[in-house]
């Protein structure tokens, strides 16, 4: 448990605010999930927030549906979804119950569970070496390193296999800001610069432009 050193457990409270607040104190935390084959733990370093029916990125701005209505949920839960045809997601559910914010994490680094996170990552033919750093670069990657499927949807953080660990002495932590990735029209532009990152951090997925009438 060398990894989470310095960390403690993170309460229902801390989810249970704005996105826009949440999404920058969760770079740095512990994302963990244990299971039967072992543990995998991310250090995040890239999320984005998403404000639902105030944001037009976002998959809720219409509303309630079925594949949507974990983020309706309490806090502190899990809204993972398929995406492309190709590959998961997760998001952590924020605010309080009834506004459908979250925060998809984007990247961070593998601080338990390389191997594990390895052995799940090669699952897809890869043309090169998988390096560290790459294991959760994206949030393809972060979702197969965790083995994270629509299954977990709805998976609560507290009390399970999932837990988020936050600094024991949170201090600001210096980050970047700016548009979020792949999405079209505004909500892909510096009007909503909810994605923040940790400056230097190679794990930290690359900017893409968006693609049409695509949103994450």
């Amino acid at each position: 448990m060398d990894h989470l050193t310095g960390f403690r457990p993170a309460t229902r409270d801390f989810f249970a605010r704005d996105s826009l607040e949440v999404g920058p104190e969760l770079l740095g935390c512990v994302l963990q999930r244990a299971d039967a084959h072992g543990t995998v733990a991310i250090r995040l370093t890239e999320v984005e927030a998403y404000g639902g029916e105030r944001d037009p990125g976002a998959h809720a701005y219409r509303g309630k549906t079925a594949r949507t209505a974990s983020m309706f949920g309490e806090a502190g839960h899990l809204y993972c979804y398929f995406t492309y045809g190709m590959h998961h997601a997760i998001n952590l559910v924020t605010g309080r119950a009834g506004q459908p914010y979250g925060c998809l994490i984007r990247a961070g680094e593998v601080v338990a569970g390389a191997d594990l996170a390895l052995a799940r990552r090669l699952k897809k033919p890869r043309s090169s070496p998988l390096r560290d750093w790459e294991l959760a670069r994206g949030p393809a990657c972060v979702a197969q390193s965790l083995a994270a499927t629509r299954d977990n949807d709805g998976d609560d953080l507290f009390g399970g296999p999932w837990s988020v660990w936050v600094p024991e002495h949170p201090v600001a932590v210096p980050h970047l800001t700016g548009p979020r990735v792949g999405l079209s029209g505004p909500s892909g532009t510096e009007d909503f610069p909810w994605r923040y990152w940790l400056p230097g951090e190679p794990s930290v997925s690359a900017y893409k432009k968006a693609r049409p009438s695509s949103v994450a």
